[in-house]
Order: structure tokens, then sequence, then C-alpha cells
């Protein structure tokens, strides 16, 4: 039996962001754009290896700045993607990451939606060393999980298995992706101490809140 092959990152950031206004991928964050954060602390899912191949980013209503972005990291050393466009994005995330799986076959994917955007590295390790504990098994779905107003809730980024990844095909592109969550066998969560698993970057209120986190003191756990 070969090596298993590493996981694959994907960034879902097609939206139009019409509530924030600017386009989430690129917000500033502590000197950072979301994207670059994503994709910095993502890197921690292959434990300091080469990753394979380039993270996607799934692209939509702002693809020509994305892309752009992506081109300006890349030409300053900064963090590597491909941009994928989505031509049907505005349908909803299940079209875009059925795009994504279908050049990415029989691949894990740990997804990453752009609206959670300061999930630490400790959390992309801790899902990649908890998915292959359990075997990586073809049709798991396993997301991290904090605590928020005393019960523990599942956020972002989850890990697919790559039978469940390929169901992805027989889904319309706006079908909600609790309908592949359901197919899941198993699926699980992994406690962390990361509250930004729970982010959701919706609208001016929430980038202002995000930005009072990082000037706050960090906790070891929260990652770059």
């Amino acid at each position: 039996m070969g090596a298993t092959r590493p996981i694959a990152l994907v960034v879902l950031a097609a939206g139009a962001s019409a509530r924030l206004g600017e386009p989430k991928a690129l917000v500033d964050l502590d000197g950072q754009s979301a994207l670059a954060r994503l994709l910095r602390a993502g890197h921690a899912l292959w434990d300091g290896a080469a990753p394979g191949e380039l993270p996607v980013v799934v692209t939509g209503g702002h693809h020509g700045p994305i892309q752009s972005h992506l081109d300006a990291l890349a030409a300053t050393g900064g963090p590597r993607a491909r941009a994928l466009f989505h031509p049907a994005w505005a349908t909803g995330r299940t079209g875009g990451l059925a795009l994504a799986q279908a050049q990415l076959p029989g691949r894990v994917l740990c997804v990453a939606p752009v609206d959670v955007p300061l999930v630490g590295g400790p959390v992309f390790a801790a899902l990649a060393r908890e998915f292959a504990a359990k075997g990586s098994p073809p049709r798991g779905w396993l997301a991290p999980a904090a605590q928020r107003g005393g019960s523990l809730r599942a956020g972002h980024p989850i890990v697919l298995g790559p039978e469940l990844a390929a169901a992805l095909g027989s889904m319309g592109t706006d079908e909600p992706l609790r309908h592949l969550r359901d197919r899941a066998e198993p699926r699980w969560t992994l406690p962390v101490d990361d509250p930004a698993v729970l982010d959701d970057l919706d609208n001016p209120e929430d980038l202002e809140r995000l930005r009072q986190r990082l000037r706050a003191p960090r906790s070891p756990q929260s990652g770059p």
C-alpha cells in the first residue's frame, strides 16, 4: 500500500461580502489579509512537510482582486495558493467545494471558510493528527469544537474523508453542506482551546471584534 497523500487545503472565499462592504479574503487583520492568515495557519496540516500541491482558494464575486493578491503574496515570499473560479458562486458554497473536490479526487480535504480567519495553526495540526489517528475514515467528517455560552459548539475548519467529499458531485450547487454532514460516518468533533473556530466574519462589527481580539494578549494555543 502506498503512502497516504497529504491533506488538501481548500479555502472558501467565493461570496460577495455584501454586508461587510469589502472582500472578506482581503481585509486587514493585524497587518495580514484574512486569506494570508488562513493559508499560513493551514500549513500546519503538513507538520513542516511539503503540502504535495498548492492549496485551492475557491473564488467568485471577487475573483480578480483575490487572484491579484495571491500573485502578490507569491511574489513577496508569502504563502502560495491557486485560485479556482466558481462560475455559479452566488448559489452557495456547496457548488464551489464540489468544483475543488473534482480537482482533488481521492483526497482528504480540510475546508476552511474565509469567514473564520483567525484559526491558529495548532488547530489545523490537531485536526490532521486526530483524523489520521482515527484511520482517515473515507466517509469521515471532523470539526473542531469550542466552548461558548456554557456549551461545546462545532466550528471550522472541517476535515472530510475522500468518499464523503466525492458525494459533493451528486449534490445541488445550492444544497446546504449540512446535507453532506448528514451522510458522514463517522462524524465527530475535537475540543480545542481556540475560540476563533466559532467566528463568523459577516459585517463591519464582526471585523472590529476580530481586530480587537488581535490587539489583546494571545493565548499559547491561538497560533499565528
